[in-house]
């Protein structure tokens, strides 16, 4: 087995913590961003360059631009929620993240 750290810094033989993700894609085609949250990042990036979410197809490539780390995924929803929001799209610019 692997010994892992947790997000106190303890380590466990085989402990594993799931982690969920907001991201922030960038479109190289378009120059336009994506919003959203998953337990899988790079997974979640290969369905959007394949295609399969329809509001991004039609932006192919897409580059993941920003990203941060939750460990619930109610957490990770309302950060999402959050940079959709005026507030947050004014923060993103303030923190030259978009």
């Amino acid at each position: 087995m692997v010994s892992r750290r947790d997000s106190y810094g303890r380590t466990g033989q085989g402990s594993r913590k799931l982690m969920y993700y907001t991201y922030i894609l960038k479109s190289i085609s378009h120059n336009t961003h994506y919003y959203g949250h998953t337990k899988h990042l790079e997974k979640r990036l290969d369905e959007h360059n394949r295609g399969y979410v329809k509001y991004t197809k039609g932006r192919i490539p897409w580059v993941i631009h920003y990203f941060e780390i939750f460990e619930t995924k109610s957490e990770a929803a309302k950060r999402e929620t959050f940079f959709k929001s005026i507030n947050g799209y004014n923060y993103l610019k303030e923190n030259n993240i978009i």
